[in-house]
């Protein structure tokens, strides 16, 4: 059962990746085998990565009152973007937009399925 629905939630992130790229004018997915890996490769950068970002950063994010969050947001997005091959992230702007985006589509998505 947790094996299926982290298959679901990779699935879904997929899928959300992909319309972002085709919202977000400087993302770009190439394939769907690159979706499918970008989406991976972000769970994994989220999980063990962003920790450590928003722990070093907390003065800043404090001081930004949780602003700079969409900053760390943004550069997981674009450290998946360097990961992975045909996944293209023109610049900070792009992600930070991109990543905004894409939790509303995943929020909206997984919440449709969980209830």
């Amino acid at each position: 059962m947790i094996i299926l629905k982290a298959i679901a939630r990779l699935l879904i992130t997929m899928l959300a990746l992909i319309l972002t790229a085709k919202i977000v004018p400087g993302i770009v997915i190439g394939s769907l085998g690159a979706g499918f890996w970008a989406a991976l490769i972000l769970g994994l950068v989220n999980t063990f990565i962003k920790p450590v970002f928003t722990l070093l950063t907390l003065p800043l994010t404090i001081l930004s009152f949780g602003l700079f969050l969409f900053v760390i947001n943004g550069l997981m997005l674009l450290i998946t973007a360097s990961l992975v091959a045909n996944f293209h992230v023109s610049g900070l702007l792009a992600a930070i937009f991109g990543s905004i985006i894409l939790s509303i589509i995943n929020s909206f998505m997984l919440d449709v399925l969980y209830d």
